[in-house]
C-alpha cells in the first residue's frame, strides 16, 4: 500500500467504524493500532512510534487541565437537586408573569443562569422541562414555543462558562481556559439576548402564543413593574463609569464608591417596600456568588479554571446544605453521575491519543492541512467549510466525540491560515450547540421529551427546535464576518 493512502484510507476507515454503531473509544483506539500494524507491515511506520502511546496516556492522565471536567460536572449535579433552578424560575416567572412572553424570558434567563452555574445541559432542560413545561402549557403558551425555548435555553450551558466543551477544546487547542471563557461571554450573552429578541418579536406578531398570566397567577400583582425598573437601575449604575470614559472623563474610586453607596440604599429602599425585588434579590443572590466564585476568580487571575471548578462544588455543596437538600442519596446520585461522564471524557480521551500519534506518525496532519489549507477563500474560506462540516457532523456524534476526533485534525490548517485558536474554539462552540438541538438526535430533544407531558406530540418538540437553530446558526454568522466579538475580550496581541 502506497504510503500517500494511508492517511486517507484511517480516515475514511474511522467514519464507517463510527457509521457502524461502535463505541468512539474503541473505534478511535481499534483504528489505530490497526493501521500501526498495516504501516509496519508496509514497512511505513517504525514500531518505536508505539512506545510512545504509553507516555501519551500517562500525559493524559497527568493533565491537572482534566480535572476541571469532574469539579463542574460534581457541582451541576448537585445544585440540579438543591432546588436553586426551581426558585429562580418561579421567582423570575413572576417578575415577567404582566408581560406577553414572560414564561418564556424568564426560561430564558434562568437558563443563562443555570449554564453560568452548572455547566451542563442536561441538568438544565430536564430542570425547566419539568418546572415550566407544564405551567406554559396551562396558560396557554404555544406547545412549539414553549419546548423550543427550554430546549435552546439548556443548551447555553454549551458556550456560556464554565462549560464543559470549552474546557476539553481549550485542550485539544492548546489554549488557556481562562482565554477561551473571556472570549465566549460575550458570544454567549448575545446569543441569550437573540433568544430573548425572537420572543419579543413573536409576542408582537402573534400574541397569542404567549399570554401574560392571568390576575389569579399573580399574587406580587402591583410590584412587577417596580422590581423590573429596581434591575434595570443596577445596570444603569454598572454602564457609569463605561459611558463617562466615552465622554473622556475618568474614572475614580470616589465615583466607585458613590455608585456602590447608591446601589446599596436602593437595594435596601426596594427590599423594604417591596416583596417581589426582596424574593428576586434573595433568589439571585446564592447563583450570582457562586458564578463569581467560580468565573470571577477565573477572570481576575485568582485561580486556575481547576481551582475554579473546585471552588465551585464546595459552593454547590453549601448551597445544597443550607437549602435542606444535601443527603446521602444526592451525594452518591451526583457522584455516580460524575464517575461516569469522567470515565466517558478519559477513555475517549485515551483513543483519540492512539488514534492521532498514528495517523500523525502516516503525515495525516500534513494531508489534512494540504487538503483544508489550499481551499478558495482564504481564512473565510476554511471557517465556512469546516461550520457546515461540523453542524452535519453534529447530526451522529455528540460535542465531546467531535472535540475529540475532529478538533486535532484541524489544528495544522488552523496554524497553517494563522487563525486565532481561541476564535475557532468559540466559534465551533456556538456551533456544537446545534448538535443539541438537531431534530432528530438532538441529546436536549431526548432529554426534554423524557420529561414532557404525554400531551406534547414529539413532533411539535422538532419543530419547536428549528427556529432557534436558524438564530443558533446566525450567531455562528455574526462570529464569522465580526471576529472581534470574540477577539476584542483577548486583548491586543
Amino acid at each position: 500500500m502506497p504510503f500517500e493512502w494511508m492517511a486517507p484510507l484511517m480516515f475514511v476507515a474511522l467514519v464507517v467504524v463510527l457509521l457502524l454503531g461502535y463505541p468512539v473509544a474503541f473505534s478511535l483506539g481499534a483504528v489505530g493500532l490497526g493501521f500501526a500494524l498495516i504501516g509496519m507491515q508496509y514497512g511505513h511506520i517504525n514500531l518505536g512510534l508505539l512506545q510512545n502511546i504509553p507516555l501519551r496516556i500517562f500525559d493524559t492522565m497527568q493533565n491537572q487541565l482534566l480535572l476541571a471536567v469532574p469539579f463542574f460536572t460534581f457541582m451541576g449535579l448537585v445544585l440540579e437537586r438543591s432546588g436553586m433552578a426551581e426558585d429562580l424560575l418561579d421567582t423570575l416567572g413572576q417578575l415577567f408573569g404582566s408581560v406577553r412572553g414572560g414564561l418564556a424570558y424568564a426560561v430564558i434567563l434562568v437558563g443563562a443562569l443555570l449554564a453560568a452555574t452548572t455547566g451542563i445541559v442536561a441538568a438544565s432542560v430536564i430542570a425547566m422541562g419539568l418546572i415550566s413545561l407544564p405551567i406554559m402549557l396551562r396558560y396557554g403558551y404555544s406547545t412549539r414555543l414553549a419546548t423550543g425555548v427550554i430546549a435552546a435555553s439548556g443548551t447555553l450551558a454549551q458556550i456560556i462558562p464554565p462549560s464543559l466543551v470549552l474546557i476539553v477544546m481549550a485542550d485539544q487547542l492548546g489554549v488557556s481556559v481562562g482565554d477561551m471563557y473571556r472570549a465566549a461571554f460575550v458570544p454567549g450573552f448575545m446569543l441569550t439576548g437573540l433568544y430573548v429578541f425572537y420572543v419579543l418579536l413573536l409576542t408582537l406578531l402573534r400574541p397569542q402564543v404567549a399570554p401574560a398570566l392571568p390576575l389569579e397567577a399573580r399574587p406580587y400583582s402591583g410590584y412587577e413593574r417596580g422590581a423590573l425598573l429596581g434591575l434595570l437601575s443596577y445596570v444603569v449604575l454598572a454602564l457609569v463609569p463605561w459611558g463617562l470614559t466615552l465622554w473622556g472623563w475618568s474614572n475614580t474610586a470616589l465615583l466607585d464608591l458613590v455608585l456602590l453607596l447608591a446601589g446599596v440604599g436602593l437595594s435596601f429602599y426596594l427590599y423594604v417596600r417591596n416583596p417581589l425585588f426582596a424574593r428576586v434579590l434573595r433568589v439571585m443572590i446564592p447563583p450570582l456568588v457562586l458564578i463569581f466564585l467560580v468565573l470571577g476568580t477565573v477572570f481576575l487571575g485568582v485561580a486556575t479554571p481547576t481551582e475554579g471548578g473546585a471552588m465551585g462544588a464546595v459552593g454547590a455543596l453549601l448551597l445544597a446544605l443550607l437549602r435542606g437538600r444535601l443527603t446521602k442519596d444526592v451525594l452518591v446520585q451526583a457522584m455516580r453521575e460524575t464517575a461516569k461522564l469522567t470515565s466517558f471524557v478519559v477513555f475517549i480521551l485515551v483513543g483519540s491519543r492512539i488514534f492521532s500519534l498514528v495517523f500523525y506518525g502516516v503525515d495525516g496532519d500534513l494531508w489534512v492541512e494540504h487538503l483544508l489549507a489550499g481551499l478558495p477563500g482564504g481564512q473565510l474560506g476554511f471557517l465556512i467549510l469546516v461550520n457546515l462540516f461540523v453542524f452535519f457532523l453534529a447530526f451522529f456524534l455528540d460535542y465531546f466525540e467531535i472535540a475529540f476526533i475532529i478538533l486535532p485534525l484541524l489544528v495544522p490548517a488552523i496554524r497553517a491560515l494563522d487563525i486565532n485558536p481561541v476564535y475557532f474554539g468559540v466559534l465551533l462552540g456556538v456551533n456544537l450547540q446545534t448538535s443539541f438541538m438537531h431534530p432528530p438526535f438532538g441529546f436536549a430533544l431526548f432529554y426534554l421529551r423524557s420529561v414532557a407531558p404525554p400531551s406534547v406530540k414529539t413532533v411539535d418538540i422538532y419543530w419547536g427546535a428549528v427556529p432557534f437553530i436558524l438564530i443558533q446558526l446566525l450567531m455562528v454568522g455574526l462570529l464569522l464576518i465580526f471576529p472581534g466579538i470574540v477577539l476584542r475580550s483577548l486583548g491586543p496581541a
